[in-house]
C-alpha cells in the first residue's frame, strides 16, 4: 500500500482572535462558588491519586510526561472533535504549515516499498536545481538508511536549517548504482494557490489557507487578467474542493477579495459581547467579473466561511456537491515550551446569518461527478454531523447575530437537520471532471444565465 504526503502538508487549523472578557461575580453567588470550587479540587485529587498509582502500579515504568499530555489531550478532545493539546513537536508542524514556508529541499514525496519515492521536485527549488528527478527513490539521508523511518520521521529529517547541506542517496531507473547528491535546504513556500488559463476563463485552485494564500490569489487574477484580453475574460473559477480549510483571517481576505462591500462572516462566543463582524472594503479584484466557485465534501471550515460569504452576496455560484459542514473556529494559545492548546472558541455566521455546523452549504448547481467503479462506496465523506461529539448547530444564527438577512438560492437545504458532507472524487483528468465542465459552460453563457444577475450587490447591506 501507498501513502502518499508531501513536504508540504496542508494544515485544518482555523485561527480566530482570542477575547477575554471580565464579568461581574454577584455576592449572593459566592457560597455556590465556592461548593463549585470544592468539588472541582476533589477531583484533581481524584487525578492526582491515579496518577499516582500509574507511576507506582503499572506493569511498565510510563512515561510521565506522555501520561500527562494525554490526560490533557483526553479532556480537550471529549469537548468537540476539533479540541486538542498541541505537544512542543505538533505546535511546530501546525505553525509550519499555517506559515506556509520552512526550511526544506523542495520535493513532494510519498513512501513506497519502505523507501521515500519523489513524487516531483518543485520548480525553482534547491531539489530541483540539483537534479533530483520524479520517480527517483531516496534509500539514505547523510548515510543513513531510510527504511524503517516512517514518511513523517523520514520529512522531518529531510527539513531542517536553512542553508544547511544534506545528501541523498537516489535510486534512479536505468543508473547502474545509487546516486550521491547534496542539496543546500533553502525556505520553502507553500503554493497554496495554483491557476491555469482555461482559453478564455481563468482558474484558480486554493489548496489550503495559510499565510501565503491571499498573495497567492492577488498574483494569480493579476497573471491571469494580464494573458486574457479584457474583453474575452469571462470570468473566473475558485476551486475550493477538498480543501480542509486553514486560517480566518485569510478567508477573510480572500473573500474580500470579490467583495466591494457587505459583511463577509461573523464570530460568536460563549459570551455575547465578544461576537465580531468582518465586513468588505472596497474594491473588487477580478472588476465584476463572474465567478463560479467549485465546492465538494471535502471543503471545509476557511473553505465554507469562503463559500458562504460570496454565495449569500450573489457574487459567485456555488456548483458541486454539500460541504463539509464545519462552522466553528478554534483558537490556538501557546502554552511556552509545552506546546499550544487548540479550542474550539466560537462558532461562525454567514451574511445572511446561518450557521452551517454540522449542515454545510448547499450548492446553487449540485453536479455528481461520475464515480468508478473501484471507488463506489469510497469516495464519500459523511461531514461533520458524523463526527461523534460534534457540535451542534444552534439554528438560531439569524437571531443571534442580528444580521440582515439576504435572499440566497438555498431554499432546497433542509432547514433544522445536521447532514453534512458529500463526495471528495475530483477526477485527474479535467476532461472527466463535470463539474470544472459545468463551470466552464456556465460562465461561458454567463448572459443567459439568472444566477449572474446585472448588479452583483443589489440587495446586500453595508
Amino acid at each position: 500500500m501507498i501513502r502518499k504526503a508531501s513536504l508540504f502538508l496542508a494544515g485544518t487549523i482555523l485561527g480566530a482572535v482570542t477575547v477575554i472578557g471580565a464579568s461581574q461575580v454577584h455576592l449572593s453567588l459566592s457560597s455556590q462558588a465556592n461548593a463549585t470550587d470544592s468539588e472541582i479540587y476533589r477531583q484533581l485529587n481524584l487525578f492526582g491519586d491515579i496518577f499516582d498509582r500509574v507511576r507506582s502500579d503499572y506493569v511498565e515504568k510510563p512515561e510521565e510526561k506522555a501520561l500527562i499530555e494525554a490526560a490533557i489531550n483526553g479532556m480537550l478532545t471529549s469537548l468537540d472533535p476539533h479540541s486538542s493539546f498541541l505537544n512542543a513537536n505538533s505546535f511546530q508542524d501546525m505553525q509550519t504549515q499555517t506559515r506556509g514556508e520552512f526550511g526544506g529541499l523542495g520535493i513532494e514525496v510519498t513512501m513506497e516499498n519502505g523507501l521515500v519515492k519523489v513524487v516531483a521536485p518543485i520548480d525553482d527549488t534547491p531539489a530541483h536545481k540539483a537534479g533530483v528527478l520524479a520517480g527517483d527513490l531516496i534509500s539514505h539521508l547523510d548515510g543513513e538508511e531510510v527504511r524503517g523511518l516512517t514518511l513523517e520521521q523520514a520529512v522531518e529529517r529531510m527539513r531542517g536549517p536553512v542553508k544547511k547541506p544534506i545528501v541523498i542517496t537516489v535510486i534512479r531507473e536505468n543508473a547502474s548504482e545509487p546516486i550521491d547528491i547534496e542539496i543546500v535546504r533553502d525556505v520553502i513556500r507553500i503554493r497554496s494557490v495554483r491557476f491555469r488559463q482555461e482559453d478564455d476563463i481563468g482558474y484558480i485552485r486554493v489548496t489550503q489557507f495559510n499565510e501565503q494564500s491571499q498573495a497567492g490569489l492577488e498574483d494569480a487574477i493579476r497573471k491571469l487578467s494580464d494573458t486574457i484580453p479584457e474583453d474575452k475574460l469571462k470570468g473566473f473559477i475558485i476551486d475550493l474542493r477538498n480543501n480542509p480549510g486553514g486560517l480566518l483571517d485569510q478567508a477573510i481576505s480572500i473573500s474580500d477579495s470579490f467583495l466591494d462591500k457587505g459583511e463577509i462572516v461573523s464570530t460568536r462566543g460563549r459570551d455575547g459581547q465578544s461576537a465580531q463582524r468582518f465586513s468588505a472594503r472596497a474594491g473588487d479584484l477580478t472588476k465584476g467579473k463572474p465567478v463560479v466557485v467549485l465546492m465538494n465534501g471535502g471543503s471545509a471550515s476557511a473553505s465554507e466561511i469562503v463559500a458562504g460569504a460570496l454565495q449569500d452576496h450573489k457574487r459567485a455560484t456555488i456548483v458541486g456537491t454539500r460541504s463539509f459542514g464545519k462552522g466553528s473556529v478554534q483558537t490556538i494559545f501557546p502554552l511556552g515550551a509545552n506546546g499550544a492548546m487548540r479550542l474550539t472558541t466560537a462558532r461562525y455566521y454567514t451574511p445572511s446569518g446561518r450557521s452551517i455546523q454540522a449542515k454545510g452549504i448547499d450548492p446553487d448547481v449540485q453536479i455528481l461527478q461520475d464515480i468508478p467503479d473501484e471507488l463506489k462506496g469510497r469516495d464519500q465523506t459523511r461531514g461533520e454531523a458524523s463526527l461523534r461529539g460534534h457540535l451542534e448547530n444552534d439554528n438560531n444564527g439569524t437571531q443571534e447575530t442580528e444580521a440582515t438577512p439576504i435572499e440566497n438560492n438555498t431554499d432546497n437545504a433542509p432547514e433544522n437537520k445536521e447532514e453534512s458532507g458529500s463526495s471528495v472524487y475530483v477526477p485527474a483528468d479535467p476532461k472527466d471532471d463535470k463539474q470544472l465542465n459545468y463551470a466552464i459552460d456556465l460562465l461561458r453563457g454567463v448572459e443567459q444565465h439568472a444566477a449572474f444577475p446585472p448588479d452583483p450587490n443589489a440587495g446586500i447591506p453595508n
